[in-house]
């Protein structure tokens, strides 16, 4: 069985918007940069909804706020955002894990 070489390469990178192998390189940093920030900006998003809710508690426990509602809605939220955060880095381990494990 002959394998043969990839056919069409500039019909590939004409639809990817690559002109040559330097483009795909810089789009890929490009995507791992944006994802990198996103996680950053994830977890920065969750230590200020968990900043929240302790501030909440802090204010009810002192009487400044009696908002029973409003407590348990900033300690919601601060636990769902902490439970997606804990998800994703998990989903995230998972795949690292796995591609390491990948033999070439």
């Amino acid at each position: 069985m002959a394998v043969s070489g990839v056919q069409n390469i500039d019909l590939a990178n004409s639809i990817y918007g690559a002109s040559n192998t330097e483009d795909v390189t810089v789009a890929k940093n490009t995507a791992f940069d944006n994802l990198f920030h996103s996680a950053v900006e994830m977890y920065k998003e969750t230590d200020a909804l968990q900043d929240a809710a302790e501030e909440s508690e802090m204010n009810f426990a002192l009487g400044y706020s009696s908002s029973v509602h409003d407590l348990a809605i900033a300690q919601q939220k601060a636990n769902i955002s902490l439970q997606y955060t804990v998800k994703v880095t998990n989903k995230a381990l998972e795949a690292y894990k796995e591609l390491m494990n990948m033999q070439i």
